[in-house]
């Protein structure tokens, strides 16, 4: 079963054509990367799909349902959420805050009953927290709740970053380099994360991501765009073997397919 269907996606920005005619199916609770040269136009498909962007023509159906242009607070109430490639935490506010941000969209009471702490209010902002603590308990974080996100290492904020993402309940979760300037034993424990999201949380996860060797141990199906074209689809095995994909990354100097 597809959950998300993408249907000749083009984008331009003036003369210039970021990504052009691209088609993507997207099974439910897989996994499935997207690669490709710097400049590929990788971090555009993703702003279309999140809304940041409304595509110059094509579709993005969510469940067989249109979402293409819609704003982002919409698409996320839909079901996708994400994180990004430069990290976008709120960093002067406390660990524990930045999840329960995430939760805002799903939030039952009124503002004037928190502003009156009534008791319903204040019973959803005790779940509300109880919540966040289990997400960030599950990502490794639980011992820094109290810590500015500014004050976390570079790791433990991408880890951040993916714990508020999923306290927005999603049934898609983008990750745009989620790997981008760890040590190998952050990038194995990244790997980890993501192959338990898919089961523990009824996930499905799309990726951006330059490491090959997470990309190819994890994904079931990935997609290759160069110069904001789809050049290659497949699993890893195929994409491995593509002539098209090693000329495209050898030409770059980018990445070893290993």
């Amino acid at each position: 079963m597809n959950i998300l269907e993408v249907k000749g996606l083009t984008k331009s920005f003036g003369g210039l054509v970021a990504n052009t005619d691209i088609d993507m199916l997207v099974e439910k609770n897989s996994i499935t990367a997207v690669i490709g040269p710097n400049g590929a136009g990788k971090t555009t498909f993703f702003n279309m799909i999140t809304g940041v962007y409304k595509p110059s023509s094509g579709e993005i159906l969510l469940n067989g349902k249109p979402i293409a242009g819609l704003k982002p607070h919409v698409v996320a109430k839909k079901g996708i959420s994400r994180t990004f490639q430069n990290i976008r935490l709120f960093s002067d506010i406390t660990v524990l805050e930045n999840v329960m941000v995430g939760m805002h969209n799903h939030l039952k009471g009124s503002l004037i009953g928190t502003l009156l702490q009534l008791p319903k209010a204040r019973h959803e902002e005790e779940e509300v927290m109880k919540e966040a603590y289990r997400l960030l308990e599950y990502v490794g974080l639980s011992d820094q709740i109290n810590e500015a996100a500014s004050n976390l290492s570079y790791g433990a904020q991408r880890r951040l970053e993916i714990a508020r993402a999923l306290a927005t309940k999603p049934s898609v979760l983008l990750l745009d380099e989620p790997a981008a300037g760890m040590n190998p034993k952050e990038t194995s424990l990244l790997t980890d994360l993501i192959k338990d999201m898919c089961k523990r949380y009824d996930l499905t996860i799309i990726l951006i991501e330059h490491d090959m060797k997470l990309v190819m141990e994890i994904s079931k199906h990935i997609i290759v765009l160069d110069h904001g074209e789809k050049i290659a689809e497949g699993g890893p095995d195929d994409i491995r073997s593509n002539p098209k994909v090693i000329e495209a990354y050898l030409g770059k100097g980018a990445v070893s397919l290993g």
